[in-house]
């Protein structure tokens, strides 16, 4: 069995780890088991998962526990999960520095809006989250509906990097 054909280890990366990548980790891990494990980081994390993040994950009914704010070292050390593939979540158009993985899984930058950032009335940070979560909610159903046991190296990565433009 091939690693394509196994379990797979995904993370989601961005700078504050507090919104995206959070609810990134959370639709897949509730959409893609049990072939996906799915986890979240940051190169600079907040420490705080927001909550309109957290309300949203839990209208999905996707449990929300175990979810937290972390540094992306947490997964350079002995015993981590090793990764197969790699997600940054943060938006080069809004000049965010998106964070580096420095092995040699596949990658992918999926761009998205930082929800977090947001300045305004209630209902206009609402529905930056609520836009946020659709569009990965979208990516993450379009990832796992790849063939990945029947497809190369070259085509997985090709296709990754597809959903992230969609």
């Amino acid at each position: 069995m091939t690693a394509m054909q196994g379990h797979l280890n995904v993370v989601f990366l961005c700078t504050g780890n507090s919104a995206r990548s959070i609810m990134a980790e959370a639709i897949l891990n509730g959409k893609g088991k049990p072939i996906f494990t799915a986890y979240s980081a940051g190169s600079h994390p907040s420490g705080v998962v927001r909550s309109e993040a957290l309300k949203l994950i839990e209208l999905a009914h996707l449990p929300t526990e175990g979810l937290r704010s972390k540094d992306w070292e947490e997964f350079a050390k002995p015993g981590a999960p090793k990764m197969n593939f790699v997600f940054t979540v943060c938006d080069n158009a809004a000049r965010e520095m998106c964070p580096v993985w420095p092995r040699q899984p596949k990658t992918a930058h999926w761009g998205i809006p930082d929800p977090a950032v947001v300045k305004g009335m209630p209902e206009q940070i609402e529905r930056a989250f609520r836009d946020a979560y659709l569009i990965l909610e979208r990516r993450i159903s379009l990832l796992l509906s790849l063939p990945l046991a029947s497809l190369d190296k070259l085509a997985i990565q090709k296709e990754i990097n597809r959903i992230g433009a969609s």
